[in-house]
């Protein structure tokens, strides 16, 4: 089960070339689509939006900013 909602920061795990996105391309979960489907918005680092993807939680790695002790709370 993996614990990702609206507003997460996710990175690819696998590439995705019919969007030309590559694995490790970095992304903001946008929508929660189905249980394990996810909306994904792509921006450079200027923050303009280049792509958005639909998916799957397997390709989703979910980054976290906090120590591992305070990630759960």
């Amino acid at each position: 089960m993996h614990n990702i909602t609206p507003h997460d920061v996710v990175a690819l795990t696998k590439d995705l070339p019919e969007h030309g996105l590559l694995a490790g391309q970095v992304g903001t979960v946008v929508e929660t689509l189905g249980p394990e489907t996810f909306e994904v918005e792509f921006s450079d680092d200027e923050g303009r939006a280049y792509a958005f993807a639909a998916v799957t939680a397997d390709r989703l790695l979910l980054l976290r900013y906090a120590p591992a002790a305070t990630a759960a709370e």
